[in-house]
């Protein structure tokens, strides 16, 4: 599992976003987190502005992409 997550989400605590992909690393789950510091919900939603952070969306989209071409997801 990938995440990629704003750190500045009111919605999604980062000290429970790190206990589940610690949980997913213990269970032998191929995961990887990245936290965006000052990213917030919506981060790669380039319609909304008010959220909208180019370069982290960009960064997120090449690891996702990357993630899918490791793991064989087409």
């Amino acid at each position: 599992m990938l995440g990629l997550y704003g750190a500045k989400d009111a919605g999604i605590p980062v000290d429970q976003v790190e206990r589940f992909f610690a949980a997913l690393k213990a269970a032998g789950t191929p995961s990887e987190l990245v936290m965006y510091p000052e990213a917030g919900h919506g981060f790669n939603a380039d319609f909304r502005p008010d959220s909208y952070r180019k370069a982290d969306a960009e960064d997120g989209w090449k690891r996702m992409l990357a993630w899918f071409a490791r793991y064989g997801v087409v």
